[in-house]
């Protein structure tokens, strides 16, 4: 018959395990609900500013001015390169959101990265008829290729109010 302590050490040792199986299978779930949740964002955000027909015509409204890139370094010891601007709108309707893709190229002008990104809504909030606002683009991970040249920027997404 095994002794009173060692049935205690068995007893720990086997809740133990048991609560490390449950974290585990939580920690599990977690990062599946996570991946599950971006993915599905990604996707509605994409369907949302689907550039329509009634955009595209809308873009000969949008001014992208007084663009200019600047590189700084962080507290990381990290280049950040920012692209900064204003966006104006010169048509009639009042927009929401409008986003923009900034395609980096090589020095054989190949895209090595297409980012879409929002320079209207969100915390800045929407573009009024006549307005005009800035807009400040970060990027900290392109890659070593980069021509070091002015991305390219293309209206992706319009979002009319």
């Amino acid at each position: 018959m095994a002794s009173e302590p060692a049935l205690a050490r068995e007893k720990t040792a086997s809740a133990d395990f048991g609560a490390m199986l449950y974290v585990a299978a939580a920690l599990v779930l977690l990062g599946g609900a996570v991946f599950a949740y971006l993915q599905y964002s990604s996707t509605q955000s994409a369907e949302k500013l689907a550039l329509t027909p009634e955009a595209k015509a809308y873009v000969q409204n949008l001014q992208l001015t007084d663009v200019e890139m600047k590189a700084t370094d962080s507290y990381l010891s990290q280049r950040v390169i920012e692209i900064q601007g204003k966006i104006g709108n010169a048509g009639a309707r009042p927009l929401e959101v409008v986003e923009i893709y900034c395609i980096f190229r090589d020095v054989y002008g190949q895209t090595i990265l297409r980012a879409r990104v929002p320079i209207v809504g969100g915390r800045t909030g929407g573009l009024k008829p006549g307005e005009t606002k800035f807009f400040r683009l970060p990027f900290d991970e392109i890659p070593g290729s980069w021509n070091q040249v002015m991305p390219q920027l293309v209206i992706a997404g319009v979002k009319f109010s």
